[in-house]
């Protein structure tokens, strides 16, 4: 982990006192001061289908994603057989779902080749001790752990004893459960981002709550943060840029007309592209201060009023709103914002209509 002090964009995100980390995933900086990292999340979207799955990575690459995240499922090392239905996210058992959309350690590995070889990054989710240990073998540069998983600390543990960076969703978890888990983080001193999330599908905008991800920056200052979103659109990833979100995660699919259970709350390929470019947009626009830069003072010549004679003024003349004003270009002496200091002095000399009057024009 990097700190970089009391930065200029730390400081205008987070407050004076909250130093800025940033931290690396493949050779990838993240942090505020640089550029959102966007994770298209494939997850199961492939439904256990090798050719969709190859197919959403070289989509995901093509939108400019510079993630593309899938979920690691062995059923029988996650879950007891069970018939519960993921609530009002289909009318299948959760254990049907997941077992038809697991995908082979062969096929994962086929998945990261790709990912490789057009230079996206492969990420997954663990839910199992089992996934965990077999992403590890795949050689993943970081873990992302699901909002479900946040608070399985023995998990947790687990996957901490590998040593690599780690990106925890935080939805169903208040921040004293996501605490617990910090602290297990910062025990292995492994560098982490916490994402706000909400875990509604979909996540209705009064239900995000992106005071979520400035909560998350002042109470773990160590932390990288970001926005794990469920809602219909981009339109809150963009708005969490704003508010300090280094990394956007969101489901992704090819298409929203594809079964799969959560094709209904993705973003296709071109919302992918725009969130790419949007969320850079916004960075680049976040931060700051309220003053004129070096960049606007040319503008100022045309833009600016400067106080003119609006009629012949003859020497000993009360200056009054008869026969002064104010008009562009700003290129005189005195600028509208001093007009009223103007008002009742008397003319040392004649003026002609439209000159800019100076200082040394009255008494």
């Amino acid at each position: 982990m990097t700190w970089n002090g009391q930065d200029r964009r730390s400081s205008q995100l987070y407050g004076d006192n909250i130093p800025m980390i940033e931290f690396n995933i493949a050779g990838r900086s993240v942090g505020p001061m640089h550029p959102p990292l966007v994770i298209a999340e494939v997850g199961i979207n492939h439904e256990g289908d090798l050719g969709k799955a190859l197919e959403m990575v070289h989509a995901a690459h093509q939108a400019g994603a510079e993630i593309v995240k899938f979920q690691c499922h062995i059923t029988d090392k996650e879950m007891i057989p069970t018939d519960m239905k993921p609530g009002d996210i289909s009318d299948e058992s959760l254990w049907d779902i997941i077992k038809r959309c697991e995908l082979t350690a062969i096929e994962e590995l086929e998945v990261q080749a790709l990912c490789n070889k057009l230079g996206i990054i492969y990420l997954s989710t663990p839910f199992s001790r089992e996934a965990a240990d077999r992403l590890q073998e795949m050689n993943v540069p970081a873990f992302k752990i699901g909002s479900g998983e946040c608070n399985n600390l023995p998990l947790i543990e687990h996957i901490c004893g590998f040593g690599k960076p780690m990106i925890i969703s935080t939805g169903m978890n208040d921040l004293k459960s996501i605490r617990a888990t910090v602290e297990i983080v910062r025990k292995y001193q492994i560098p982490y981002a916490l994402t706000h999330c909400t875990s509604m599908y979909p996540t209705p905008y009064k239900d995000v709550r992106l005071g979520g991800i400035t909560d998350l920056a002042s109470n773990f200052p160590d932390a990288v943060v970001g926005l794990s979103d469920h809602s219909l659109d981009i339109y809150t990833c963009l708005g969490a840029v704003a508010l300090g979100a280094s990394i956007l995660e969101k489901h992704f699919t090819i298409s929203r007309d594809w079964p799969g259970p959560d094709t209904g709350i993705s973003i296709e390929p071109e919302e992918l592209a725009n969130l790419v470019k949007g969320s850079e947009a916004v960075w680049l626009a976040s931060g700051g201060n309220k003053s004129v830069l070096d960049a606007e003072k040319p503008v100022i010549e045309f833009a600016y009023a400067s106080v003119v004679a609006i009629a012949p003024i003859k020497k000993g003349e009360i200056l009054s709103l008869a026969n002064i004003w104010v008009k562009r270009p700003g290129t005189g002496p005195i600028h509208a914002r001093d007009f009223n200091n103007c008002l009742g002095k008397i003319a040392r000399l004649d003026l002609n209509v439209h000159a800019q009057l100076s200082p040394g024009d009255f008494k």
